[in-house]
């Protein structure tokens, strides 16, 4: 039985803006006052007064609740391209938004400060309203809104008040995720995120994710993806690849070959260069030669659209036309420095037309940086 101190604890924390009801979860039934939640395939059971282990969701008096409804920590415009979607309304600007807590433990996540933050150390952040979030989109000329920077699948209670908004408001919205979500979670947000990208890490490897990840079914990703994929979401993958411990060629061999048989050969599939951060900074960036042989392999496995990330001016950046091979999309990092297909996306010397979704969105009435 809770202290009255701990019961005053909580009673005040309840009467905060940004401590809501959560959604998905239930009661234990042969554990009286413990909970299940159902957000993420941790499936977490949470004892009265604890927090799942993405420290944002917490048991308090036989319910659960999220403690990060609307608490963000940050709020910049992005060109889409940093998400990196590369084949959905390219040019576009969106409003990225972010919280606290992730339902990983990666040791070299570069967002760690926000990523890895667990509650018994403290909320921080600053409370916005769904409204007020809609509204600076608009009045910044986004085109869009990105759910981003940590797993917006910890806050999907607040995604789904906002993304309801924004598509009201003619807003796209996308979210960058691990793919640890449930077949419920994804089911509630289907009818409103247009489109994901996927980040896997160590090219899916078992043993990876177990010692560097916490995550010891990362089999249950795929499951995440078909599921988008029937409810008719955009889908690109990346794949960060971590020198010496996450580069194995047979990864990205068998990770190619299931992108191509389940969701298409032009699926854009991004191999992205790792840096040092967090735990992980012992190792050196990733060998740009080791990015090219695994970009080798996973077209040889039929992936047509492979590209490398954080390599600024690498031409595996840049979009070439599959049938003719004619460069039609040039970019520089992030940037889309020149757009070569015609409004329904084919190339203008052979006529294919490419796997993108949206019309091109170029950027000359947008404002990208930080709002706060």
């Amino acid at each position: 039985m809770a202290s009255p101190k701990t019961r005053s604890s909580e009673e005040e924390l309840l009467t905060k803006p940004y401590v809501r009801p959560a959604i998905l979860w239930e009661p234990v039934k042969d554990k009286p006052g413990w909970v299940r939640c159902n957000l993420c395939e941790r499936r977490c059971l949470i004892a009265p007064g604890r927090y799942g282990a993405c420290g944002v969701r917490k048991n308090i008096n036989g319910k659960l609740y999220t403690l990060v409804y609307g608490l963000l920590t940050a709020m910049n415009i992005d060109p889409i391209e940093k998400k990196p979607l590369f084949h959905f309304y390219p040019g576009s600007a969106v409003l990225s938004i972010s919280t606290v807590g992730c339902n990983f433990f990666c040791k070299f996540c570069q967002n760690w400060e926000i990523s890895q933050s667990r509650l018994e150390k403290g909320l921080y952040g600053r409370y916005v309203p769904p409204e007020e979030v809609v509204n600076a989109a608009l009045e910044t000329g986004a085109d869009g809104i990105a759910y981003t920077y940590n797993e917006p699948t910890i806050f999907l209670e607040y995604i789904l008040d906002v993304a309801r908004l924004a598509k009201k408001h003619g807003l796209i919205n996308v979210m960058v995720t691990n793919g640890y979500a449930t077949p419920e979670a994804v089911e509630l947000m289907a009818p409103y995120i247009d489109a994901a990208t996927v980040d896997f890490k160590g090219g899916g490897n078992r043993e990876f994710y177990k010692r560097y990840i916490g995550v010891l079914d990362p089999d249950k990703i795929f499951n995440t993806i078909l599921a988008m994929r029937d409810h008719g979401m955009w889908i690109e993958i990346t794949n960060l690849v971590v020198p010496k411990v996450g580069d194995k060629e047979e990864d990205i061999r068998r990770l190619s070959r299931w992108i191509v048989e389940n969701l298409g050969p032009e699926t854009p599939f991004h191999l992205l260069r790792f840096y040092p951060h967090y735990k992980m900074r012992h190792l050196p960036p990733t060998p740009v030669e080791t990015l090219e042989r695994l970009a080798n392999i996973a077209k040889d496995e039929g992936l047509v659209h492979v590209y490398i990330g954080n390599v600024p001016g690498h031409p595996l950046e840049n979009t070439y036309c599959p049938k003719c091979g004619l460069q039609v999309i040039t970019r520089r990092g992030v940037w889309i420095v020149d757009y070569k297909l015609t409004k329904d996306n084919r190339c203008p010397r052979c006529g294919y037309k490419l796997n993108i979704r949206g019309e091109y969105r170029g950027r000359k009435n947008h404002f990208l940086g930080l709002l706060w």
